[in-house]
């Protein structure tokens, strides 16, 4: 088997990164809610497992994980979000691809283990709730107004980021049981099931 990527794994990468971006943003909106910005990170992995499952049955080459994290952190960043969530971008989704190579893209706890991994992608995005907060805050307020800023100020204190790092592992986790579920026929097809 050719390990390089070719122009058929490219094209998988884009389509398969549009439809989770989609997926992912449309259940992001839920965050308009300040309190509800607090589950987002379990919801937005589990609504965007059923694609990323699907496109974990057409992984078969090392980097096309990676590249997708790297396309989604750029994709937030156009649309407002902080740099600082590019790096978590690259390195979770790097490892997600690492286990994924270790399971020779086939084995069922090594998937269900990158979905949650790659899906800690997310934390880049609240890093600056808890560590740039005034700057972010400052932000915040002058796009959303005092109420929703203080709002969520109020309700993510430090203690809060741990909890955002385990709702979305359980989330990546939650969506790797849906989208296996939904796409049975899929795994079962790529000797997966």
């Amino acid at each position: 088997m050719n390990n390089k990527l070719q122009a058929k794994d490219l094209i998988n990468i884009g389509i398969f990164t549009a439809i989770y971006f989609v997926v992912f943003f449309a259940t992001g909106m839920v965050g308009y809610i300040p309190v509800m910005m607090l589950v987002m990170p379990f919801l937005c992995p589990f609504m965007a497992g059923i694609p990323l499952m699907l496109f974990l049955t057409k992984v078969h080459k090392f980097g096309m994980i990676t590249i997708m994290g790297l396309v989604l952190s750029i994709l937030m960043i156009l649309l407002g979000h902080p740099w600082v969530g590019l790096p978590f971008g690259i390195l979770f989704p790097l490892l997600a691809d690492l286990i994924l190579k270790s399971g020779q893209y086939t084995d069922w706890q090594k998937i269900k283990t990158a979905s949650m991994v790659f899906s800690l992608w997310i934390i880049g995005q609240f890093v600056p709730f808890f560590f740039m907060r005034d700057s972010y805050f400052a932000t915040l307020r002058a796009g959303y107004g005092d109420v929703y800023a203080d709002t969520l100020m109020a309700i993510t204190p430090l203690w809060v980021f741990f909890v955002i790092i385990a709702f979305a592992a359980l989330g990546g986790l939650a969506g790797a049981l849906l989208g296996k579920s939904v796409l049975k026929k899929h795994f079962q097809r790529a000797g997966i099931a």
